[in-house]
């Protein structure tokens, strides 16, 4: 007879700490192994370290400070981005300030979100359990930024660059339906799944389904990448108020 039980918790949200501070990495890991959710996995003190430690744990969340010395946390998240076998690993950046001058680079190198590194405990742990769902960490405040950013940079890299990453993100925005480039137009804006329900009068189970479709017509790992890819493609345009 089988006696597997069926109602096993789920396993803990695994975290990765990088940052060259070590007093701040031991606050976090205190803070994080506190909850009966999570647990620290490893610990470095620079991108390359990050990026070998994510190879070995696999972890689900990296809390990865932007500045570090050698390889830094820029560098580290494009190198697990590009990496197949951590396609599931999330990356929040760590930043001095919440609207850092590098929010354009680190989405673009593949993080899911920001975290001012003044945050509350408690916005600190909900910011692991929302990446770690999958789910963008994009506030407000954070998403002025990106968009001020786009504004001051002209739209973020060089012309170039830039006339080459909006002309394939317009070929693929020609995938999306009609429902589905609204939904990323309020994506783009900041709008949770719930506030954009509200608006186009659906269900938030909608949204999220209309959110995921584009994500995987548009090759994006998450929400955050899709508001970079709304504004390269020009699909949204930063307003000047």
């Amino acid at each position: 007879m089988d006696h597997t039980p069926t109602d096993l918790p789920p396993a803990p949200i695994k975290v990765l700490l990088a940052d060259d501070q070590a007093l701040l990495r031991s606050a976090f890991k205190v803070l994080v192994d506190s909850e009966p959710d999570m647990e620290v996995v490893g610990e470095a003190s620079d991108g390359a370290q990050a990026f070998a430690l994510a190879r070995r744990e696999r972890p689900d969340v990296v809390l990865m400070d932007i500045r570090m010395p050698g390889t830094d946390g820029l560098a580290a998240t494009r190198m697990i981005s590009a990496d197949p076998e951590l396609a599931a690993v999330r990356v929040v950046m760590l930043t001095t300030f919440e609207v850092d001058e590098y929010v354009v680079s680190a989405l673009r190198a593949g993080a899911s979100g920001f975290l001012g590194k003044g945050a509350e405990p408690d916005e600190l742990l909900n910011a692991i359990r929302v990446a770690a769902a999958g789910e963008a960490l994009l506030s407000p405040a954070a998403t002025k930024g990106l968009i001020a950013t786009f504004l001051a940079q002209g739209g973020g890299a060089d012309p170039a660059t830039s006339a080459a990453s909006a002309g394939m993100h317009a070929e693929r925005l020609a995938a999306l339906t009609v429902r589905e480039r609204e939904v990323l137009v309020h994506v783009a804006a900041g709008l949770s799944n719930d506030g954009i329900a509200g608006r186009l009068e659906v269900s938030p189970l909608t949204v999220k389904t209309h959110v995921n479709r584009a994500m995987a017509k548009l090759g994006a790992r998450d929400r955050a990448q899709l508001v970079v890819i709304a504004y390269e493609s020009g699909l949204v345009r930063p307003r000047v108020e």
